[in-house]
């Protein structure tokens, strides 16, 4: 602790960051392991070094009289007279025929009990909201009875656990009553089998409200939790996908369609539905489509965005940094102390003082900003709490942090 205390203590000392807002320095296992995800990933964006490379791209005209564009087989070349040769063996070709068709059902799985850590993704990723945030307004609606505990790493419901009697609280509701009454009527689905980590059990409502008596942010996290609750008791949402293989030139070009079949919990939660503009005509072998236009496309591969927190969340999670009721507070000090800045699409961009930091304990020690300090520490912690470690070797390996 006291060599940590002094490192800590170095790392303030004033002027040693020139004009960056250093108001705030802090070093932490997990902290800094996080900030280094985000630097780690700026940093292949810098180093980045587009290459140039090339498309056929053709449009046809479906039985339907809908527009689309194919995908090719070999999907790019990196050689422009390459590209053109291929281009040259489709000149003056009106029509591309139909080589195979291909059918088979498929099926998006209804989604886990709810925990914490997905809570906090989705609010993040679809419902534009700080992990910090979103986790203060789920606190809130539990200290006012609307839902169960919000910080949970499991997501098996327990074998007690009344699902019908909480399904049936909602049959009322004018948002998505009519979906849990045809539920109750046709027999609700039994849920995934998850993970019980034995801590509490998955965020679940607890009663019923109102956009009328929730407003705002509390809305939408209520909304969100409720949906999720009843989607895992739904069917999963299955769909045809036809796969139809297309001849140009001796090139070969695809196209994928999705008919749903049954949409399952998708009708609760929309935003993962399968549109309806992916649906596809009937189409037999040896059928021809007109086509309309074949370009050839120049374009360059691209560096990889910038993290999101909901990016980083997973990696958290992935790589055992912080716990469900850390991992927020953690994302939302990097922001606060500007280490981060949070983008458009709450995607997280480095500030130069944070690429500093990350840059200079990487020189003094590349491990102080590794994720498997963080995990390698808990771990010899278990041992020790065991009785399974060594003391000299604990001693030796841990005693200069």
């Amino acid at each position: 602790m006291k060599h940590s205390n002094c490192f800590l203590f170095f790392s303030t000392l004033k002027g040693k960051y020139g004009n960056l807002d250093s108001t705030l320095i802090s070093y932490g296992p997990c902290q800094t392991p996080t900030l280094g995800f985000c630097v780690n990933r700026h940093d292949q964006i810098e180093s980045f070094k587009p290459e140039t490379f090339w498309v056929i791209q053709p449009q046809i005209c479906l039985p339907n009289g809908k527009l689309v564009v194919i995908d090719w087989e070999r999907v790019r070349v990196f050689d422009k007279e390459v590209a053109q040769l291929f281009l040259n063996t489709m000149h003056g070709i009106s029509k591309a025929t139909v080589t195979a068709v291909g059918k088979k059902e498929k099926r998006k799985e209804r989604p886990l009990a709810l925990n914490t850590v997905e809570l906090m993704r989705v609010a993040s990723a679809s419902l534009g909201m700080s992990p910090q945030s979103a986790m203060v307004i789920a606190e809130r609606l539990y200290t006012q009875g609307y839902i169960s505990y919000p910080r949970t790493e499991t997501t098996s419901y327990p074998e007690n656990f009344d699902l019908i009697g909480t399904l049936r609280q909602h049959s009322s509701s004018s948002s998505w009553g009519s979906l849990v009454r045809d539920l109750l009527r046709d027999g609700m689905q039994k849920p995934r089998k998850g993970t019980d980590v034995g801590d509490h059990p998955p965020i679940t409502p607890m009663r019923t409200a109102s956009e009328m008596e929730l407003r705002g942010d509390d809305w939408r996290i209520y909304e969100y939790i409720t949906l999720h609750f009843i989607a895992t008791l739904s069917k999963d949402c299955c769909y045809l996908q036809t796969t139809v293989s297309f001849d140009i030139g001796g090139e070969t070009f695809s196209l994928v369609g999705k008919e749903v079949l049954d949409p399952g919990y998708t009708q609760l939660m929309t935003w993962q539905a399968i549109p309806a503009e992916e649906s596809m005509p009937q189409m037999n072998k040896g059928d021809t489509c007109p086509i309309k236009e074949v370009k050839l496309l120049e374009r360059q591969t691209s560096p990889p965005d910038y993290l999101t927190e909901s990016e980083l969340i997973t990696l958290m999670e992935k790589h055992g940094i912080g716990t469900d009721a850390s991992i927020p507070v953690h994302i939302n000090n990097i922001s606060v102390r500007n280490y981060v800045t949070v983008a458009s699409g709450r995607r997280l961009i480095p500030t130069p003082l944070g690429i500093v930091l990350v840059h200079g304990y990487q020189k003094i020690d590349a491990e102080l900003v590794l994720p498997r300090m963080r995990s390698a520490v808990e771990e010899q912690l278990n041992l020790i709490a065991h009785g399974h470690a060594e003391y000299q070797v604990s001693a030796k390996r841990y005693g200069r942090l």
